[in-house]
């Protein structure tokens, strides 16, 4: 199995880092509409903690320490510390993901979410979870701005 996981994160993470900065108005970032339960601020913060939590810290040991309640209850943080953000968890993926062995990657993952599967599987659930979030962010910025 090749290691591509750090391509796939990086390119993506680099879209999100896009749609943040293609907000017409910062207000935007943290409006909802009706039956959107998270604005885009809001979804970004999530995957930022998350990714910096299961890659980082499980994976490279960072030390990072995810404080989920926060990422779903804070409000107006400034758009440059959200990209700011997206961009750390970019160098994150940059330096751990490229040197996971096939060993590591075949080996159970430190974390149970969904039971014990490889870090592989959980890599691709991980990154599927930013891809869904990533579209959310995405319409949600067409809608809110047409």
């Amino acid at each position: 199995m090749e290691n591509y996981f750090a391509e796939l994160y990086e390119r993506d993470l680099l879209k999100l880092r896009d749609e943040i900065k293609n907000f017409k108005d910062d207000d935007n970032l943290w409006r909802r509409e009706d039956g959107v339960s998270n604005s885009a601020g809001t979804l970004v913060l999530h995957l930022t903690g998350n990714l910096n939590f299961c890659v980082g810290t499980t994976l490279g040991n960072t030390g990072y320490v995810r404080n989920r309640e926060l990422e779903f209850s804070a409000t107006d943080v400034p758009r440059a510390e959200l990209i700011a953000g997206v961009d750390g968890v970019i160098e994150i993926v940059k330096n751990i993901l490229p040197g996971l062995t096939q060993q590591q990657l075949q080996a159970i993952y430190p974390l149970e979410f969904f039971g014990q599967k490889s870090t592989a599987w959980y890599l691709t659930t991980l990154y599927g979870h930013l891809t869904y979030h990533l579209g959310q962010i995405n319409y949600l910025r067409r809608i809110l701005e047409g």
